[in-house]
């Protein structure tokens, strides 16, 4: 069974940063490209990035360009994803992803 298990959100003020993590288990996560998406309150689904299978290559959002760096340990099974400069239009619940597959997710919220 495919388990994601997101962690790492909380609240920080405009400017700061968090670190993402995702702990998968269940497939052999080296071989799958990965990805975080999030849901702001009242929001559709958004693509935030994605990480090729061996993080050579990456691609991002607009809205996270300069801002959000992901990455991934093939060794340890995990993901993740660096945010800076946090806005608040950042604030969302954030998903890692595999294909139409997510965890729980973990809440960001961006507020003085």
């Amino acid at each position: 069974e495919v388990q994601l298990v997101e962690s790492g959100g909380g609240l920080v003020q405009p400017g700061g940063s968090l670190r993402l993590s995702c702990a998968a288990s269940g497939f052999a996560f080296s071989s799958y490209t990965m990805s975080w998406v999030r849901q702001a309150p009242g929001k559709g689904l958004e693509w935030v990035s994605t990480i090729s299978t061996r993080g050579g290559s990456t691609n991002y959002a607009d809205s996270a360009k300069g801002r959000f760096t992901i990455s991934r340990d093939n060794a340890k099974n995990t993901l993740f994803l660096q945010m800076n400069s946090l806005k608040p239009e950042d604030t969302a619940v954030y998903y890692c992803a595999k294909g139409p597959t997510k965890g729980q997710g973990t809440q960001v919220t961006v507020s003085s």
